[in-house]
């Protein structure tokens, strides 16, 4: 809960009830935090608010007036954040960056930071008169316009360019104390859900800034996932930028329930019900350096321990890549997959983990086979872009419609080309392959380490070895490493032995010189910055097919295929790292020798 300075000083009788209530009414009319208008009045010093605010706050304070900053210091926070958060950059010790600020309670702020400058983050109390005397001693530009007036009222459109959001937000929650009565203690328990308080707090006006915060700061750092996860006694946000989550912000844990039914009215979920799994989606527009543009957003609600997990998936159009000698694969390999899906009939397999670009591959395979020639139909849950001139199911498990069910519907509606969004189950599996013998392009997903075990697991699923042998034309193992930052690359040697180890050849580990980006403002400081794709094309020729129907290990097919000239996963990261466009710590995280 907030500290309230007013009820402090009284309580230390340092102040009397008709000096506060001065102050209160001096307040509504000038603006600017009570503690500053104390002091304005002549009621208390600078230094005891600044001493009660070091003790409530359990942090120490510092009087600013007799520290002399590093202007190498001064340059790492940006005059604009300065202002708008009345914070002031002290000293750095290694990874802590220690700031004085006003408020040491403001997570968002400090979140911000830490994103920013790359560093933890150790607040120090400082009075706001001293605050605001040192960012005019040490910043010379004026503080940033507010535009707390135009966000007053909540609006379904955020303007990106918009610089005060944050600040605005954070404003807010903290003024903000009746967005979470007492009697929302009853949502605790599941047998008592007022539905009407809920929609109350969903629709408070700093919950729904905080929200499209949330949304708008994820598609500024390109995050394809955001993370909203409740603990015992935490509440935090967590972005994934390029595979790898990170830590942005942490609002208070009262704002739990007001955040996830916000978000639950969104994407037109049941707010009521907090016991079971919930999918839903959201589509906002918003404005764009003059231009309006639309994003989707999928959204999965997850009852837990201490709430419901909620992670939204960003669906950007633009960023869709559809052109397949831009996603990353070696000229042989494309050349092998363009060939089968350029066949009348047969399978084709997309496998790997979730996250790893599958639904890409095959959206860029469509995309290249797409004529007005074919009757292309797709199964998919969810529907996650809608292709022009391609017929799209969304797979609906609770009324019946599966996977198995649209297939059969599609053998009925003259296909020429079927994309199975995924081979869950071996109804599936077994309409699948049927359809591939029986002259249709069938595409899918499955789910597994590389392409060679993809064999065994379908025949796992209960399909027979001389089914699959005839059926599958080519599978397409792949993986996501993230692309290194070209701001800032350059060279970082790696002694050759630990290159042989890796998976180079002699040779190539004496010529190679792998690159590593230092981390710069365009890449927030990561040395990476966008993904490419691995990828492991694994044709099924003559010898294979004799292979599967005597019942082969994994381990056969995959020396087979290696023999017909298969790059393993591994190769393709190598090759990358030959090239300069990843490390060899992104290949070692994602592939196997």
């Amino acid at each position: 809960m907030p500290v309230r300075i007013g009820e402090l000083l009284l309580k230390e009788k340092r102040i009397t009830p008709a000096q506060l209530q001065e102050a209160l009414n001096y307040q509504k009319t000038s603006g600017g935090k009570l503690g500053f208008n104390l002091v304005q009045l002549g009621f208390v010093k600078d230094e005891e608010v600044t001493a009660l605010l070091s003790k409530q706050y359990g942090v120490p304070s510092i009087n600013l007036a007799e520290f002399e900053i590093d202007p190498g210091i001064i340059k790492l926070i940006p005059t604009e954040t300065a202002h708008k958060y009345q914070i002031v950059p002290l000293s750095r010790a290694g990874a802590t960056l220690t700031i004085a600020m006003t408020d040491p309670t403001d997570v968002f702020a400090m979140d911000d930071i830490k994103f920013m400058t790359g560093y933890n983050v150790e607040p120090v109390v400082a009075s706001e008169a001293a605050v605001l005397a040192a960012i005019g001693r040490y910043y010379s530009a004026a503080p940033a316009k507010r535009l707390e007036k135009k966000a007053a009222a909540a609006s379904p459109q955020v303007n990106l360019s918009s610089a005060a959001t944050l600040d605005m937000v954070t404003k807010a929650l903290e003024e903000s104390s009746a967005i979470v009565d007492d009697d929302v203690e009853l949502l605790e328990d599941m047998d008592q859900i007022d539905v009407s308080s809920l929609e109350r707090q969903g629709g408070e006006a700093p919950v729904i800034r905080l929200v499209n915060l949330m949304m708008m700061s994820a598609i500024q750092k390109g995050a394809s996932d955001i993370h909203i996860e409740p603990y015992e006694k935490e509440f935090r946000v967590r972005f994934r930028i390029d595979g790898i989550l990170y830590n942005v912000m942490a609002p208070p844990l009262k704002f739990r329930d007001a955040i996830t039914s916000r978000i639950k009215i969104m994407s037109k979920l049941d707010i009521a019900e907090k016991r079971l799994p919930q999918d839903g989606r959201i589509k906002i527009r918003f404005a764009d350096n003059g231009t309006t543009k639309e994003i989707d957003f999928r959204v999965s609600c997850l009852p837990t321990l201490f709430g419901e997990k909620i992670v939204l998936r960003l669906l950007d159009k633009d960023k869709l890549m559809l052109d397949m000698t831009k996603l990353g694969f070696e000229p042989v390999a494309l050349q092998k997959l363009e060939t089968a899906i350029s066949k009348p009939w047969g399978m084709v397999l997309v496998t790997g983990p979730t996250g790893s670009g599958k639904t890409n591959t095959l959206y860029s395979s469509i995309a290249k086979i797409n004529t007005s020639e074919t009757n292309i139909m797709t199964a998919e849950d969810p529907v996650e872009f809608n292709l022009v001139g391609v017929n799209q199911v969304q797979v609906r498990e609770n009324i019946g419609l599966n996977f198995a069910a649209a297939l059969r519907s599609f053998l009925r509606q003259d296909p020429n080309i079927i994309l199975v969004g995924e081979i869950r189950d071996f109804e599936t599996a077994e309409i699948a392959v049927k359809a591939s013998l029986t002259g249709h392009l069938v595409l899918s997903t499955l789910h597994t380490n590389d392409a060679p075990s993809t064999i065994n697991r379908l025949m796992n699923m209960g399909i027979e070895p001389f089914l699959v042998a005839s059926s599958v034309n080519l599978i397409c193992a792949q993986r996501l490493v993230r692309r290194i930052c070209t701001t800032c690359k350059g060279d970082h040697p790696h002694p050759a032995k630990a290159l042989v180890e890796a998976g180079f050849t002699p040779d190539e580990a004496q010529a190679v010189i792998p690159k590593k980006g230092s981390g710069c403002e365009t890449c927030n400081n990561t040395g990476y910055k966008g993904r490419v794709g691995l990828y492991e094309v694994m044709e099924i020729s003559e010898e294979i097919r004799e292979l599967i129907l005597v019942g082969a290990s994994g381990l056969e097919l995959r020396k087979k295929a290696v023999e017909e000239g298969m790059i393993t996963l591994r190769r393709s990261g190598l090759q990358k790292v030959i090239e300069g466009v990843t490390t060899m710590e992104e290949v070692a995280r994602e592939t196997v020798k």
